[in-house]
């Protein structure tokens, strides 16, 4: 090959070969990932500008990352964004550029060597083919609703006339990329490829004269005006059912899109100025910044390296069991301890049946399975480097446990507790090196919530931490760090929350209106199936535990269905009664309004937040709203409790606070009473 007679370009490497073909390989500098800057696009102008001066026989785009083609748009410009207007400049030099790609007077292939996302996929649309590196993991898609937008640089428009507007519109609006062998059947890609063969794949479909992939015959009819309105509401009606369209308008402005332009060359700058007002709204503001503070959390694992191969979980009950089947399902050597094999079994039942749903070969299945190995005797104690210990609330027993792990442990070998309650000080009196003690507190259930929390006392080793981050990382957890307190965050924050809840439901309110409340709010479910799902004897344990702690009252409610053991959704009863997994909620009659119901709920974690921030539990502002959406679900969209109150306006919030707790006065008001740290989040960033 001989270098092209181009000007030097930072993050492109142009070469023509002895065949008049034009290898173009996109290696962003300074960068792990390629992404499209606008440095990269003003170069990528400069570059098809000379193509369509002067075409070469043929175009392959190609990446020199490792992994992958193009990871989409620079997220990092959006927030440099300020009005509408200038989102829409922005999204059209992308979109015209793409649209000069398309004609050019060759043909041009786009190779995906792992993540083509976003911009990137909208990128190889426009090319003449596609072809994609065999693998088994999903890395095509187009997940910008999950920032609050949709595809910008033609995406929209692309994905429906090579796909058909039911795969297209099943890419964008679930977010969710797709395997490669999905991918060719839909017509995103033309060819599936290996390492060694990727090249002359390349040089066949440039010299094959085949026309581009267009959508199926009855995609097309689907496109027609008539019909699209129909469609149109059928697709509405799918996405109402996980989102509202007050909470996250991207995929219904891109449902309407298509309804009023098809696929037609309109609907190019239609998208763009869709793109650009999504982009400055609130929802995608704070999506984007939702996106950065789980990158933030996810960075803390690159500080140590020692890696953690082999762990030994005690525990085999729902927590333990779990947490020891999805450290298998991640690559890592496990050994599963309890009393008796029966207690056991039940976590390898739910392990295969995890392993089923998460991994389709067979044979990669049975090499999973083979990593989780049932340990009655404590075999596994001696070769593990990390020692998690997952058994019942109770002091005492987790301390008798510690003395005999003791015994076996390696001398370096990290010793964890996934206790969701107990301080660590009161735990680690009896563990010979306590400045390597830490919690790593997981969510039930343990293979959807991402969060983990990585506790420490005051004086923790550092080195320890380090070693708890890059163990949560590696098993594709998000690590948020919080000092050794009653609750920690996740519980702390919630707490309050569920009380209200019983509160609400022991003066009369009804159930479904409870969590309807929540729910319009944005939370994922309401507050009353929250406690049956997680158990309303944990929720009892947690409320003791904190009301305790912090001399608070506690509702009377939970105690006395604990006695009667409806215990929620494990029992089958508890609040509602549960058939196949689901809340079977009760028809509500016409029920007076509830005076500042949303506020009563929200409120009082937003409070608890800032007592946390306050207290030093988390000691950053944003990675506590980061870990209470990951932990706790906390509608996403607003950016967490603490953005939440600064959107709203600080003084808005403590003001209702004060008039809730004099509202309520006569029945334990001072739950509503604003924390003093309020004071600390006033400055510039509320004004």
């Amino acid at each position: 090959m001989t270098d092209m007679n181009e000007p030097g370009y930072v993050n492109w490497r142009p070469e023509t070969d002895g065949d008049g073909i034009l290898w173009l390989c996109l290696d962003k500098a300074e960068g792990s990932a390629n992404v499209l800057s606008e440095e990269v696009l003003r170069e990528f102008e400069q570059i098809i500008a000379g193509i369509e001066a002067e075409p070469p026989r043929g175009l392959v785009i190609w990446s020199g990352k490792a992994n992958g083609f193009v990871m989409g748009a620079d997220i990092n410009e959006f927030t440099t964004i300020e009005t509408a207007d200038q989102g829409y400049e922005l999204i059209r030099i992308g979109q015209q550029l793409f649209e000069r790609v398309e004609r050019l007077r060759c043909p041009s292939v786009a190779v995906f060597n792992g993540f083509a996302l976003g911009g990137g996929l909208e990128l190889a649309m426009a090319c003449t083919y596609r072809i994609a590196l065999d693998t088994s993991k999903p890395i095509i898609g187009l997940p910008e609703v999950q920032l609050g937008l949709h595809p910008g640089f033609g995406g929209t428009v692309r994905s429906v006339r090579i796909a058909g507007v039911r795969a297209a519109m099943q890419v964008m609006l679930t977010g969710k990329p797709i395997r490669v062998d999905k991918a060719l059947a839909q017509g995103f890609i033309d060819r599936i490829v290996t390492e060694d063969d990727w090249r002359q794949s390349a040089r066949d479909l440039l010299a094959s004269g085949k026309p581009r992939r267009s959508a199926p015959f009855i995609d097309k009819l689907l496109n027609l005006a008539p019909v699209r309105p129909f469609i149109g509401r059928t697709l509405k009606k799918q996405v109402r059912a996980r989102a509202r369209p007050e909470h996250y308008p991207s995929p219904y402005a891109m449902i309407d899109l298509w309804v009023r332009y098809g696929a037609s060359d309109d609907s190019y700058a239609a998208e763009a100025r869709s793109f650009a007002e999504l982009m400055v709204g609130s929802t995608s503001r704070n999506l984007v910044r939702v996106f950065f503070l789980q990158n933030r959390l996810k960075g803390q694992g690159n500080k140590t390296e020692r890696r953690i191969d082999k762990v030994h979980v005690v525990g085999a009950g729902v927590m333990g069991g779990d947490i020891a089947a999805w450290c298998a399902l991640r690559g890592l050597e496990v050994t599963l301890q309890d009393r008796e094999q029966q207690h056991i079994d039940p976590a390898l039942q739910r392990a295969a049946r995890l392993f089923s749903k998460k991994v389709r070969d067979a044979n990669e299945r049975a090499t999973v399975s083979d990593r989780l190995v049932a340990d009655v005797e404590g075999q596994g104690v001696a070769d593990a480097d990390l020692l998690i210990e997952a058994i019942f609330e109770n002091a005492e027993a987790k301390q008798a446990l510690y003395a005999k792990l003791q015994k076996s442990m390696k001398p370096d070998a990290l010793l964890a507790t996934n206790t969701s309650s107990i301080r660590l000080e009161d735990l680690r009196t009896v563990v010979e090196q306590p400045l390597r003690f830490v919690g790593l507190h997981f969510f039930n259930p343990v293979a959807q919530l991402p969060l983990v929390e990585v506790v420490r006392c005051q004086d923790t080793e550092q080195a320890a931490l380090d070693q708890a981050f890059a163990f949560v990382k590696a098993i594709g957890k998000v690590p948020l760090e919080c000092m050794s307190s009653p609750g920690f965050v996740v519980n702390r924050i919630l707490a309050p929350y569920m009380a209200e809840a019983m509160y609400l439901a022991e003066a009369g309110v009804p159930l479904p209106v409870i969590d309807k409340a929540a729910e319009d709010f944005g939370m994922p479910m309401g507050p009353i199936e929250l406690i049956d799902s997680v158990g309303l004897d944990v929720a009892l344990h947690v409320s003791d535990v904190l009301s305790k702690a912090f001399d608070r009252d506690a509702p009377d409610l939970l105690s006395g269905m604990v006695e009667e053991k409806k215990l929620g959704r494990k029992s089958g009863q508890g609040f509602y009664e549960w058939q196949d997994g689901k809340a079977v909620k009760p028809a509500v009659q016409a029920h007076s309004a509830v005076p500042d119901l949303a506020d009563r709920l929200i409120l009082p974690m937003v409070n608890e937040a800032v007592a946390c921030l306050s207290e030093g539990v988390v000691s950053d502002p944003d990675l506590l709203d980061a870990g209470v959406i990951f932990g706790t679900g906390f509608a996403p969209f607003r950016g967490g409790p603490l953005q939440y109150a600064r959107d709203r306006g600080v003084d808005d919030v403590v003001a209702t606070l004060a008039r809730l707790a004099e509202e309520h006065a006569d029945g334990n008001g001072q739950r509503f009473l604003p924390h003093p740290g309020w004071d600390n989040l006033r400055g510039p960033e509320t004004s």
